[in-house]
């Protein structure tokens, strides 16, 4: 299979980027690496307003149609949306697109020469998953990661995400990276017997919203517990950056930024456990180390999130097997672009 960023550094098309923000900042600094620049970026025809992105006039699509004869999209930013998606699964039927992975958190890069040196974990990882549903996941998305092509995306999506979890027996549960209490409140939805949700959540902005869901919804109350503080391997202060959304992360940021970061075991130190979430941006591995614990004592079920950093997609899975056998791995994914919300499911057998 070809090598995406191989083939863009060698390529003497035009390139033209649909879409603006932190993943065009990225894309554009790996091509840089390779001596390319984007010819032209656009946003779609509705919502052309004369920026300027890169020192370039942001143009609609019937520009660039105009003005190129052919040429290479590539697609920056992130969606669930089905309108949006059906948008872009139009362009890609009838023009060449990509949809470069780069990782949110980190700098690492799954390309070629990172697969062929975890091609042994690659192996590993695949075997241990427990359905053929997890393996055709797995198997998509590093080809996607690989190719950039959304065809594979398309493939590496779960009917049901769901299906693993018996949330008819969760009394406690630990949200690690509550947000604004999206999922608190769709644990509630599912989980009936429900008793306590322990809620991390260490961005301020987000943090009051969170507090405001615990304190004024009426199945909230005297359920969701919200801490102002981040997942992590130690009971600390870090740098971070403070984004007012679910990029918030530990990876950024200054002295000014520094915030409170607690253990699962900490926070969750009186608890018989029952199912934990895990959506840090980026710090899941550390998080996991902090909850080991938590992990011992209750054998929680667990959702872990893979798709922050490039490695751990790899090294996640393999931490928990080797230091938690017990568990039975799954691969769940909702559909969207690029290769986000990849679930690890972790089932006591």
């Amino acid at each position: 299979m070809r090598d995406l960023w191989t083939y863009l550094a060698s390529t003497e098309k035009p390139m033209v980027m649909y879409g603006m923000g932190n993943g065009a900042d990225k894309i554009i600094s790996v091509l840089e690496g390779f001596g390319k620049d984007i010819d032209d970026f656009f946003a779609s025809d509705g919502f052309v307003r004369g920026q300027i992105f890169h020192g370039k006039k942001v143009l609609s699509f019937s520009d660039i149609r105009e003005k190129y004869e052919d040429f290479i999209i590539l697609v920056s930013f992130g969606t669930p949306r089905r309108d949006v998606l059906d948008i872009i699964y139009e362009m890609s039927g009838k023009y060449e697109l990509y949809s470069p992975d780069v990782p949110l958190a980190g700098e690492t890069l799954f390309d070629r020469e990172f697969f062929e040196a975890n091609k042994e974990k690659y192996n590993k990882v695949r075997d241990l998953l427990a359905d053929e549903e997890s393996k055709t996941i797995f198997d998509n998305i590093i080809s996607y990661k690989l190719s950039g092509k959304i065809d594979f995306l398309r493939k590496a999506v779960s009917l049901s995400q769901d299906d693993v979890f018996d949330f008819g027996k969760y009394k406690v549960t630990v949200d690690a990276g509550a947000y604004t209490g999206d999922t608190a409140r769709e644990m509630l939805g599912k989980a009936g017997n429900i008793e306590k949700i322990i809620c991390l959540e260490p961005d301020f902005k987000n943090f009051k919203k969170l507090l405001r869901f615990a304190q004024e919804s009426e199945n909230a109350k005297g359920k969701v517990c919200p801490i102002a503080a981040g997942a992590w391997n130690d009971d600390t202060r870090v740098s971070f950056g403070t984004a007012g959304n679910r990029n918030s992360n530990a990876f950024s940021g200054g002295k000014e930024n520094l915030v409170d970061m607690v253990k699962i075991d900490t926070a969750a130190k009186q608890c018989f456990v029952d199912y934990i979430k895990y959506d840090v941006e980026g710090a899941e591995m550390n998080a996991l180390v902090g909850s080991r614990e938590t992990i011992l004592k209750s054998s929680p079920d667990m959702l872990i999130s893979l798709y922050h950093r490039s490695e751990d997609i790899f090294d996640i899975p393999l931490y928990i097997n080797e230091n938690y056998p017990q568990y039975d791995l799954y691969l769940r994914r909702p559909e969207c672009l690029p290769a986000w919300e990849i679930n690890l499911c972790a089932v006591k057998r």
